[in-house]
């Protein structure tokens, strides 16, 4: 009698035992259900998180894994044949370059740009030259395989133009849209005749409209720094940028190539026949004519540099426009000293 009690008892342990471990089973399958739509406790919140990680660290995966985009660009095709005598509007210049994004930017698809360039460009009246320059350097740039944005920065008002201190407006700007780390500065009217005539930034600064058609293709003088010229973010606050100080034409590009030297620094330039550029012609901008003080200012130059540039600018900020094929900053950066 006790031997039968003894083993019923054995039997009904071992089915109790068989009928919990059945029902955590039951209930943990049901927890992992595909259509449940949230995490229902803290582990499975762990385990969303993870696999949230994953797909990102792929996604970026795939970024790192993309080559760098080579020293000398495979599309490039040397001597250009730029000629001003055919109109755009912006509209077909758009429709001709469809890989440039809202606000004048693009990247390579193909590979990892080896800069992340801004190119600046003082302006102001000079809608006839933007067109045929964004007709010619949108190509040029992609074939370039620039990480490139276009900013066109515009002087309000009919006061005396100041193109240097415009320059230290584009800097500032385009610091404030996207983390660049080389700058172009160039002017509306001029079209390099080379597309080896890379737009990048060096170890040194660059000049790049070092052989221009308006000096027969020639360096007029050593000094000589207009036109095209490159920085890297690291060499335009070494010279603390450009000077404020130049109202009108003249002079201001000898400030710039001396601070570059007093710096430390040498100007790089292109071969001459890959530097040469084209100007388009046309007559002087009323409000940007020679103004005589600018020579007095270059003569104190050395004394003041640490006192005029990028640490003392001050503009007012009127207006930012994100146009197709460019970025417009429109500033009021006052009047010259009565």
């Amino acid at each position: 009698m006790k031997w039968r009690l003894f083993i019923t008892l054995c039997v009904l342990s071992v089915l109790f035992c068989a009928l919990v471990y059945n029902s955590s089973n039951l209930k943990d399958w049901n927890r992992y259900q595909p259509d449940t739509e949230r995490p229902n406790s803290s582990a499975d919140a762990d385990f969303a998180m993870v696999q949230s990680n994953v797909t990102e660290s792929n996604m970026t995966t795939k970024n790192t894994e993309m080559p760098k985009c080579p020293d000398t660009p495979p599309e490039l095709v040397g001597p250009l044949r730029i000629v001003f005598d055919e109109e755009f509007s912006l509209e077909k210049i758009a429709e001709l370059n469809p890989y440039v994004e809202f606000g004048g930017h693009h990247r390579p698809k193909e590979c990892n740009a080896l800069q992340h360039i801004a190119i600046i460009i003082p302006f102001r009246n000079r809608d006839h030259h933007l067109t045929h320059w964004l007709y010619y350097l949108h190509p040029i740039l992609r074939r370039q395989q620039g990480d490139y944005g276009i900013y066109i920065i515009e002087q309000a008002g009919k006061d005396t133009f100041n193109r240097a201190k415009l320059l230290n407006v584009g800097f500032v700007e385009a610091l404030k849209d996207v983390p660049y780390d080389c700058f172009i500065f160039s002017d509306v009217d001029i079209i390099p005749l080379d597309d080896r005539n890379l737009y990048r930034c060096s170890s040194q600064p660059r000049h790049l409209a070092s052989a221009m058609d308006k000096f027969n293709f020639r360096l007029p003088y050593e000094g000589y720094f207009g036109g095209i010229v490159a920085f890297t973010k690291e060499q335009y606050l070494k010279i603390n940028g450009f000077s404020n100080s130049y109202w009108g034409w003249g002079t201001e590009d000898d400030d710039t190539y001396k601070r570059v030297v007093m710096s430390g620094m040498k100007v790089e330039r292109p071969e001459r026949i890959i530097g040469r550029t084209k100007m388009i012609k046309h007559e002087r901008d009323k409000g940007n004519e020679v103004n005589t003080k600018n020579y007095d200012i270059y003569n104190r130059m050395k004394f003041t540099k640490h006192l005029d540039g990028y640490q003392s600018l001050k503009y007012r900020l009127l207006k930012v426009e994100k146009m197709h094929l460019y970025t417009k900053v429109t500033v009021d950066i006052g009047k010259p000293p009565s």
